[in-house]
């Protein structure tokens, strides 16, 4: 190094195609998701669905807004909700023996799904909350909605490994 900086460690070949931050290229199915420059066909999937997801998640707080200093069910609901299917899509695309279409997971998972959930509403609805003088609501709400979360996609993905060793 003749200018003094400090060198960069070697960025591995395989790294430089990565495009969805989820993908674990030590799995097959992943490495497919972004081999043979199918980069622009994962952006595609994850756009469209997340427009898909996020508009569904809007659509059912409008159809279920929550009351000043309520109980958010609705953004509770679309997250366990989502978590648990999550739980349910991980399963079949990552542990049975069929290898999906490479756009499934980005599609569903990284789409539909991460648009459908919400951490920044959740938070902000928290902040709203407690702003409100309703701190009890919001601790019950931070503390439920992550253990729905959590319950959810654990049982979820539970489920379908039982359904499918059937």
């Amino acid at each position: 190094m003749s200018d003094g900086a400090p060198e960069e460690p070697p960025v591995p070949e395989a790294a430089s195609e990565v495009v969805d931050p989820d993908v674990d290229l030590h799995v097959p199915a992943h490495r497919a998701e972004t081999a043979g420059g199918r980069a622009p066909a994962v952006l595609a999937a994850v756009a469209a669905g997340g427009a898909l997801g996020s508009l569904a998640r809007y659509g059912l707080t409008l159809a279920w807004p929550a009351p000043p200093g309520g109980f958010p069910w609705a953004v509770f609901t679309v997250n366990a909700v989502g978590c648990a299917l999550i739980g349910v899509l991980m399963v079949v695309v990552g542990e049975l023996d069929r290898t999906p279409h490479p756009l499934v997971r980005p599609f569903l998972g990284v789409g539909v799904l991460g648009g459908f959930t919400t951490c920044s509403t959740y938070a902000l609805d928290a902040v709203r909350l407690v702003e409100g003088g309703a701190a009890g609501t919001a601790l019950a709400y931070l503390g439920g909605t992550l253990a729905a979360a959590l319950g959810a996609v654990r049982a979820a993905a539970a489920a379908t490994r039982a359904v499918v060793a059937r």
